[in-house]
């Protein structure tokens, strides 16, 4: 599986969860959820904000009712609309209080009071927290703001800020009963902001409230600039959303970040701005020059979403990036031909013919392909054990582009792929051994196996049927004969070792079931007879009680409560292209209700039900388009065996 099972990926955490609405006591005004969207405009009429931004320790303990903060400041403007400070919850349960008042130790002086439920907010974590208000102030007035926690835990519920003296900051106070005995000024200044606009916001140049299960998580999205990609922190993900149809981030403040032209980190600037205008008028035409599959709104925003963010993953020299973090930051073989015809199916041509150049210029000498290379095509990045299963899975992908391909010149470019095809079939054919099987190594988990296993031997017929066809095509009659040969004994001897026992991970039965049983179903290989009992028990065996599937069940390894998108999507498209359209369906729309509040799909699904690891997986983008090709009538076809003579 592209994801390095060797770097612990199955461990990662939940994604941010978007917070969910809170109480609003201000008279005449409607709560929305924190971070909630006001325009640059309407702050900047508020006048200048009070602020002291620094949050370089944590200050002050604010659980209880005998534990409390709060921040003097002089009101510049009319109208107070929204409020922020810095925040570290070890409680993921309980509530904060937040006030703004006239007076100090007055709770009946309060204009504005807000109510923040901590689960509602994810949980515990750390981060600004922006508090929506809608209250007048007196220009020229003093007031408080002030907050407090109340949990049952047990757990520090703190209010960060600096220790260091800010000339001209207004007073801060700590309210803790059992030590000063009341209210006490302290020579700290705390973090908060009053009316913050612009660059004062959360998301722009501060992170975000994210609970502690989303700061392990690695990323949340995607900006680029077609040469250049960045990741988007959850932190810097809470409150925004891609500008429809493009890879430009509006952020709460109302304001954009994307990655300019010839850049080579991300900017923010104000709505609107040209080069961003451009960039979105680019994706958008690049996104109606092809087809955006989905049967409902949701499932074609989803593709959407996971044609461009593929996109975002594609380097200019045919790379594709398995997601944007340190340790998927290389290109497979697997993830990369799923994507090839993923492209190829939805007219992105292109595309997918650069993402098989490359993997002809990064295939070893004897036809095969290491496990994973850098993304500028010099070599693995390390001695990790190569995988046969790529054998099978880029003259598959070729295959695929080929039968999209516009027909005036698609000769002549296979005819430049040929080489790479029949190295690879020529070696796929000959490591068959007398029963017909592949030999025994890793397969998609990149862990080994003692015997064939079918996540390399499924890929294996579907390539060599693939590279049969693209011979006949190719006029080369001989080559097409000795592929198509191969494939029938591979079929025969999967016949003969996996299908009795249900098509398990292994062909001695001892290692479980396995999500790559789906890869005998179309567009892969022409479904067995008995395949469709063997789906139904393997998914059975591999669900779990998130909804979503482990990629096996192996006494030897465990998953943990880990649901993996790719393999749970697996099954979606398999019974897509079986007939079976309702489980196809309801697998489908399991894994699009995954999608983080960017709408990018997760790698993992944590044993809570959240998104999990990175955002966006390109291999679980592509088997959401396939998937949803299917399901609208137009699957990506299946490679053809060839009956004996």
């Amino acid at each position: 599986m592209a994801p390095s099972i060797t770097l612990s990926a199955v461990l990662a955490t939940a994604l941010l969860s978007i917070p969910g609405p809170t109480t609003d006591t201000t008279a005449g005004t409607t709560a929305g959820s924190t971070g909630t969207t006001g325009t640059t405009a309407d702050a900047a009429a508020s006048a200048p904000r009070a602020e002291q931004a620094r949050h370089d320790v944590g200050l002050f303990g604010i659980k209880a009712a005998d534990h409390a903060a709060a921040q003097e400041f002089t009101a510049a403007g009319s109208r107070l609309d929204r409020v922020g400070f810095y925040l570290t919850s070890a409680a993921s349960t309980g509530t904060v209080t937040v006030q703004v008042r006239t007076a100090l130790d007055g709770a009946a002086s309060a204009v504005a009071t807000r109510t923040l439920d901590l689960a509602a907010l994810g949980g515990a974590g750390a981060g600004w927290i922006e508090v929506p208000f809608g209250a007048p102030l007196t220009a020229g007035s003093p007031y408080y703001l002030f907050v407090q926690a109340t949990t049952r835990e047990g757990k520090a519920v703190v209010w960060h800020g600096t220790r260091t003296a800010d000339p001209g900051s207004p007073v801060s106070w700590n309210y803790d009963r059992a030590y000063w005995g009341g209210w006490h000024a302290d020579a700290a200044r705390l973090a908060f902001r009053v009316n913050p606009v612009g660059a004062d916001r959360c998301g722009e140049s501060e992170p975000c409230y994210v609970p502690t299960s989303s700061l392990a998580a690695r990323t949340a999205g995607l900006l680029t600039n077609q040469q250049v990609t960045e990741a988007v922190a959850p932190s810097f993900a809470v409150g925004a959303g891609y500008v429809e149809g493009s890879n430009v981030l509006r952020l709460p403040s109302g304001r954009w970040r994307h990655l300019p032209a010839g850049r080579k980190a991300s900017v923010v600037t104000g709505a609107d701005d040209p080069g961003a205008l451009k960039q979105i008028t680019e994706s958008r035409a690049w996104l109606a020059a092809g087809k955006v599959p989905g049967s409902t709104p949701a499932r074609r925003e989803a593709s959407r979403r996971a044609l461009l963010s593929m996109r975002a993953l594609l380097h200019p020299n045919g790379a594709f990036a398995a997601a944007r973090s340190p340790a998927w930051e290389y290109s497979w073989p697997r993830d990369g031909g799923f994507a090839a015809a993923a492209f190829a199916a939805t007219g992105h041509d292109a595309e997918a013919y650069r993402m098989l150049r490359h993997d002809q210029a990064t295939q070893r000498p004897d036809g095969t392909w290491e496990a994973r290379t850098t993304l500028d095509g010099a070599g693995p990045p390390d001695a990790r054990t190569w995988q046969l299963d790529g054998n099978g899975w880029v003259p598959w992908a070729t295959w695929q582009w080929y039968r999209a391909a516009p027909a005036k010149d698609r000769a002549a470019r296979l005819a430049a792929l040929y080489p790479m095809v029949r190295k690879a079939a020529d070696y796929a054919a000959d490591s068959l051994d007398a029963d017909g099987l592949p030999p025994a190594g890793p397969d998609y988990w990149e862990l080994p196996t003692d015997t064939a296993n079918i996540g390399t031997a499924a890929p294996l017929l579907s390539g060599l049927n693939a590279a049969a066809d693209l011979a006949r095509a190719s006029g080369r009659g001989a080559d097409a004969t000795r592929w198509a040969t191969a494939a029938r004994r591979l079929a025969d001897g999967i016949a003969t070792h996996f299908a009795p026992l249900g098509y398990p991970r292994t062909s001695d039965g001892l290692h479980g079931r396995d999500s790559a049983a789906a890869f005998m179903a179309p567009p892969f290989n022409t479904a067995p007879a008995d395949l469709a009992t063997a789906l139904d028990s393997t998914h059975r065996a591999l669900l779990l009680p998130n909804g979503g599937l482990t990629p096996g069940n192996d006494p030897g390894f465990s998953w943990g409560a880990y649901a993996w998108t790719p393999s749970t999507t697996f099954f979606a498209l398999a019974w897509a292209g079986t007939g079976e359209r309702q489980k196809a369906e309801r697998v489908l729309d399991w894994v699009l209700s995954k999608r983080n509040g960017l709408g990018e799909l997760p790698e993992t699904v944590n044993g809570s039900g959240r998104p999990s690891s990175v955002a966006p997986l390109g291999w679980t983008d592509s088997l959401v388009l396939l998937t949803a090709l299917a399901l609208d009538g137009t699957p990506a076809p299946t490679p053809p065996t060839t009956p004996a003579p």
